[in-house]
């Protein structure tokens, strides 16, 4: 319980204190975005993915979601996951370029921040609530990996919403962590639930890394990526 109550509020606080990294600026993209999207990414291949197997037995034991083969269910979800996240990265691209056409700042729109942070507030509650009911086992090296996580998603929310962002968003979302670790303490859903979120994470992680990492304009660092993938796929290979 002590461990999963100080990396919720560790989660919640990079958030907080990454505003404050200059260093994260680029194009060049920043080395330690990169190592920390490789890092995040591992992650999810090494440790989610194989969830999301066991995760489908528990829905070909439920006829869960109708006409979809078992064997696909659990994938399909962490597929909406990354449709998702496409969709709302869209969408904010459209708002910041209608924004500059209309001659406002380069900024999205009040109503694509509000749904943009929703839905990252709906994120970062399940990020929040899986630290309570997710694996247990590996417990740090989750938070770890979220941690990273959370510092890629807050260097692109803030280049997408500039100030609006640092004024509100990012408290939001910091409290949208710890919501989500206080529901974890005061309910418990099943474990097909559960896969069920994980699920979302797992698609979510892998947009919302690859989409920062390939744009040709980001000079993105692929040796920082590889290194950081390298580096904690091997301490999760050790830890298993």
């Amino acid at each position: 319980m002590l461990l999963e109550s100080l990396l919720a509020f560790l989660l919640a606080t990079v958030h907080l204190v990454a505003r404050g990294t200059v260093a994260l600026s680029g194009p060049p993209r920043s080395v330690w975005l990169s190592t920390a999207g490789g890092i995040s990414v591992a992650y999810v291949f090494l440790h989610l993915l194989p969830e999301l197997h066991e995760g489908q037995h528990h829905l070909q034991e439920r006829g869960a979601l109708g006409v979809v083969p078992g064997q696909s269910a659990i994938y399909l979800v962490a597929l909406g996951g990354l449709v998702l996240f496409y969709g709302l990265e869209h969408l904010a691209d459209r708002s910041r370029s209608n924004e500059r056409r209309r001659g406002q700042p380069d900024s999205t729109s009040a109503g694509a921040f509000w749904l943009h942070v929703a839905s990252f507030g709906l994120y970062n509650l399940a990020i929040g609530y899986l630290l309570v009911h997710g694996e247990r086992d590996n417990l740090l090296l989750y938070g770890v990996a979220m941690g990273l996580h959370f510092v890629v998603n807050d260097h692109s929310l803030r280049e997408h919403h500039k100030g609006r962002y640092d004024r509100l968003g990012r408290w939001l979302l910091a409290a949208a962590v710890l919501g989500g670790w206080a529901l974890g303490l005061a309910t418990e859903v099943s474990e097909l639930s559960v896969k069920m979120l994980i699920a979302v994470l797992a698609g979510g992680v892998i947009l919302n890394v690859v989409k920062e990492e390939l744009p040709q304009e980001r000079e993105s660092r692929f040796g920082a990526f590889l290194g950081g993938a390298a580096l904690y796929g091997a301490v999760l290979l050790a830890a298993t």
